[in-house]
Protein backbone atom coordinates (compact mmCIF):
# COMPACT_ATOMS: atom_id res chain seq x y z
CA UNK A 1 0.00 0.00 0.00
CA UNK A 2 1.29 3.47 -1.23
CA UNK A 3 1.94 6.50 1.51
CA UNK A 4 -1.49 8.08 0.55
CA UNK A 5 -3.35 5.04 0.37
CA UNK A 6 -2.80 4.34 3.89
CA UNK A 7 -3.16 8.28 4.78
CA UNK A 8 -6.50 8.03 3.32
CA UNK A 9 -7.36 4.06 4.91
CA UNK A 10 -6.85 6.48 8.21
CA UNK A 11 -8.83 9.42 7.53
CA UNK A 12 -11.78 7.37 6.02
CA UNK A 13 -12.17 4.92 9.40
CA UNK A 14 -11.61 8.46 11.16
CA UNK A 15 -15.18 9.52 10.03
CA UNK A 16 -17.52 9.68 13.15
CA UNK A 17 -19.93 6.93 13.25
CA UNK A 18 -22.92 6.87 14.93
CA UNK A 19 -23.37 7.26 18.66
CA UNK A 20 -26.02 6.00 21.54
CA UNK A 21 -28.72 7.56 22.64
CA UNK A 22 -28.53 11.43 23.69
CA UNK A 23 -30.69 13.37 25.36
CA UNK A 24 -30.22 16.34 23.10
CA UNK A 25 -32.46 16.78 20.43
CA UNK A 26 -29.73 17.97 17.75
CA UNK A 27 -27.71 14.84 18.54
CA UNK A 28 -31.03 12.55 18.21
CA UNK A 29 -31.85 13.91 15.21
CA UNK A 30 -28.62 13.84 13.60
CA UNK A 31 -28.59 9.72 15.06
CA UNK A 32 -31.92 9.30 12.87
CA UNK A 33 -30.67 10.89 9.90
CA UNK A 34 -27.98 8.36 10.01
CA UNK A 35 -30.58 5.76 10.48
CA UNK A 36 -32.42 6.81 7.41
CA UNK A 37 -29.32 7.11 5.07
CA UNK A 38 -28.42 3.73 6.15
CA UNK A 39 -31.91 2.37 5.32
CA UNK A 40 -32.45 4.48 2.74
CA UNK A 41 -28.75 2.81 1.46
CA UNK A 42 -30.78 -0.95 1.93
CA UNK A 43 -34.01 -0.55 0.41
CA UNK A 44 -33.80 2.31 -1.47
CA UNK A 45 -36.33 5.34 -0.58
CA UNK A 46 -39.59 3.78 -1.48
CA UNK A 47 -38.98 0.89 -0.03
CA UNK A 48 -37.89 1.95 3.44
CA UNK A 49 -40.21 2.62 6.38
CA UNK A 50 -40.26 4.97 9.61
CA UNK A 51 -40.25 1.51 11.25
CA UNK A 52 -37.04 0.24 9.69
CA UNK A 53 -35.58 3.84 10.47
CA UNK A 54 -36.79 4.05 14.16
CA UNK A 55 -35.26 0.75 14.95
CA UNK A 56 -32.33 1.62 13.66
CA UNK A 57 -31.91 5.11 15.66
CA UNK A 58 -33.35 2.90 19.05
CA UNK A 59 -36.63 4.99 18.98
CA UNK A 60 -40.11 3.68 18.68
CA UNK A 61 -42.00 5.30 15.42
CA UNK A 62 -44.09 7.60 17.67
CA UNK A 63 -41.14 8.77 18.74
CA UNK A 64 -38.98 9.66 15.43
CA UNK A 65 -42.06 11.27 14.44
CA UNK A 66 -41.61 13.81 17.23
CA UNK A 67 -38.23 14.97 15.01
CA UNK A 68 -39.46 14.36 11.43
CA UNK A 69 -42.93 14.14 10.02
CA UNK A 70 -41.63 11.58 7.53
CA UNK A 71 -39.72 10.23 4.70
CA UNK A 72 -40.11 13.59 2.30
CA UNK A 73 -38.35 14.98 5.46
CA UNK A 74 -36.09 12.69 5.81
CA UNK A 75 -34.54 12.14 2.80
CA UNK A 76 -33.45 15.62 1.86
CA UNK A 77 -31.69 16.00 5.55
CA UNK A 78 -29.76 12.19 5.12
CA UNK A 79 -28.68 13.77 1.71
CA UNK A 80 -27.19 16.65 3.08
CA UNK A 81 -25.54 14.39 5.79
CA UNK A 82 -24.04 12.12 3.26
CA UNK A 83 -22.80 15.44 1.60
CA UNK A 84 -21.20 16.21 4.32
CA UNK A 85 -19.49 13.09 5.46
CA UNK A 86 -18.07 13.17 1.74
CA UNK A 87 -16.78 16.54 2.36
CA UNK A 88 -14.90 15.63 5.85
CA UNK A 89 -13.52 12.49 4.15
CA UNK A 90 -12.67 14.49 0.77
CA UNK A 91 -10.40 17.30 3.46
CA UNK A 92 -8.40 14.61 4.76
CA UNK A 93 -7.29 12.87 2.07
CA UNK A 94 -6.28 16.10 0.89
CA UNK A 95 -4.12 16.28 3.65
CA UNK A 96 -2.35 13.02 2.60
CA UNK A 97 -1.61 14.47 -0.32
CA UNK A 98 -3.24 12.44 -3.02
CA UNK A 99 -2.50 13.80 -6.65
CA UNK A 100 -5.55 15.73 -7.20
CA UNK A 101 -6.62 13.73 -10.27
CA UNK A 102 -7.28 10.46 -7.66
CA UNK A 103 -9.10 12.71 -4.49
CA UNK A 104 -12.99 11.86 -5.72
CA UNK A 105 -11.79 8.18 -6.82
CA UNK A 106 -10.90 7.70 -3.15
CA UNK A 107 -13.95 9.44 -1.67
CA UNK A 108 -15.99 6.96 -3.69
CA UNK A 109 -14.07 3.75 -3.50
CA UNK A 110 -16.10 2.52 -0.35
CA UNK A 111 -19.51 3.77 -2.06
CA UNK A 112 -18.91 1.85 -5.65
CA UNK A 113 -17.67 -1.28 -3.66
CA UNK A 114 -21.41 -1.81 -2.45
CA UNK A 115 -23.73 -2.49 -5.30
CA UNK A 116 -26.60 -2.58 -3.86
CA UNK A 117 -25.92 1.18 -2.53
CA UNK A 118 -24.88 2.24 -6.10
CA UNK A 119 -28.36 0.71 -7.56
CA UNK A 120 -30.54 2.66 -4.92
CA UNK A 121 -28.32 5.55 -5.51
CA UNK A 122 -29.13 5.47 -9.26
CA UNK A 123 -32.70 4.96 -9.14
CA UNK A 124 -33.14 8.11 -6.41
CA UNK A 125 -31.01 10.04 -8.99
CA UNK A 126 -33.62 9.43 -11.63
CA UNK A 127 -36.47 10.16 -9.39
CA UNK A 128 -35.27 13.03 -8.40
CA UNK A 129 -35.37 14.38 -12.06
CA UNK A 130 -39.04 14.96 -11.29
CA UNK A 131 -39.45 18.58 -9.85
CA UNK A 132 -41.84 17.46 -7.24
CA UNK A 133 -39.15 14.77 -5.39
CA UNK A 134 -38.00 15.40 -2.17
CA UNK A 135 -34.82 15.20 -3.34
CA UNK A 136 -35.32 17.66 -6.56
CA UNK A 137 -33.40 20.42 -5.33
CA UNK A 138 -30.34 18.63 -3.47
CA UNK A 139 -29.24 17.37 -6.49
CA UNK A 140 -30.09 20.36 -8.33
CA UNK A 141 -27.71 21.70 -5.86
CA UNK A 142 -25.15 19.27 -6.45
CA UNK A 143 -23.14 20.84 -9.41
CA UNK A 144 -22.92 24.43 -7.68
CA UNK A 145 -21.30 22.96 -4.46
CA UNK A 146 -19.27 20.65 -6.32
CA UNK A 147 -18.34 23.51 -8.53
CA UNK A 148 -17.48 25.76 -5.98
CA UNK A 149 -15.19 22.94 -4.31
CA UNK A 150 -13.10 21.49 -7.39
CA UNK A 151 -12.51 25.16 -9.13
CA UNK A 152 -9.67 26.30 -7.17
CA UNK A 153 -9.04 22.50 -6.23
CA UNK A 154 -8.49 19.36 -8.83
CA UNK A 155 -10.55 21.49 -12.02
CA UNK A 156 -9.21 24.62 -12.48
CA UNK A 157 -10.56 26.71 -14.84
CA UNK A 158 -9.16 29.34 -17.16
CA UNK A 159 -10.95 32.04 -18.82
CA UNK A 160 -9.40 31.08 -22.17
CA UNK A 161 -10.19 27.32 -22.12
CA UNK A 162 -12.63 25.66 -23.75
CA UNK A 163 -14.61 24.19 -20.88
CA UNK A 164 -16.19 26.20 -18.04
CA UNK A 165 -16.08 25.27 -14.48
CA UNK A 166 -19.98 24.51 -14.59
CA UNK A 167 -19.18 22.60 -17.57
CA UNK A 168 -16.74 20.58 -16.56
CA UNK A 169 -18.54 19.80 -13.17
CA UNK A 170 -21.55 18.34 -15.31
CA UNK A 171 -18.97 16.30 -17.50
CA UNK A 172 -17.50 14.62 -13.99
CA UNK A 173 -21.24 13.91 -12.63
CA UNK A 174 -22.23 12.52 -16.04
CA UNK A 175 -18.55 10.20 -15.76
CA UNK A 176 -19.40 9.25 -12.42
CA UNK A 177 -22.97 8.21 -13.15
CA UNK A 178 -22.51 6.62 -16.09
CA UNK A 179 -19.51 4.51 -14.66
CA UNK A 180 -21.98 3.34 -11.79
CA UNK A 181 -23.87 1.60 -14.05
CA UNK A 182 -20.51 0.00 -16.03
CA UNK A 183 -19.43 -0.99 -12.41
CA UNK A 184 -22.92 -3.03 -12.03
CA UNK A 185 -23.02 -4.36 -15.37
CA UNK A 186 -19.07 -5.36 -15.11
CA UNK A 187 -17.86 -5.68 -11.46
CA UNK A 188 -14.55 -6.74 -13.18
CA UNK A 189 -13.84 -3.39 -15.35
CA UNK A 190 -11.45 -0.77 -12.27
CA UNK A 191 -14.46 2.18 -13.54
CA UNK A 192 -12.55 4.02 -10.41
CA UNK A 193 -9.11 4.02 -12.34
CA UNK A 194 -10.64 5.19 -15.62
CA UNK A 195 -12.75 8.71 -13.14
CA UNK A 196 -9.16 8.95 -12.22
CA UNK A 197 -7.36 9.04 -15.79
CA UNK A 198 -10.83 11.60 -17.11
CA UNK A 199 -10.12 13.33 -14.32
CA UNK A 200 -6.40 14.15 -15.41
CA UNK A 201 -7.43 14.98 -18.92
CA UNK A 202 -9.84 17.00 -17.54
CA UNK A 203 -8.10 19.50 -15.28
CA UNK A 204 -5.13 19.40 -17.88
CA UNK A 205 -4.49 23.19 -18.63
CA UNK A 206 -4.20 23.74 -22.94
CA UNK A 207 -0.77 24.51 -23.74
CA UNK A 208 0.17 28.07 -23.85
CA UNK A 209 -0.24 30.13 -26.64
CA UNK A 210 2.94 30.36 -28.80
CA UNK A 211 4.58 34.23 -28.72
CA UNK A 212 3.78 36.31 -31.64
CA UNK A 213 6.33 37.24 -33.57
Amino acid sequence: MRGWEHDVDVARRALPRRRGPSATTPARRAEIVEAALASFAEHGYERASLRDIAARAGLTHAALLRHFSGKDELLPAALAQREAHEEDLASRIMTAHVPGEQILSAVLADEFAESDFQRNWLALTVAATNPEHPAHEFFLGRRERMRSRFTDGPLPTKEDELLTADEKITLVLAMVDGLRIQALLDPSRDALGLLTIFMKLIAAQPPAAEPEH
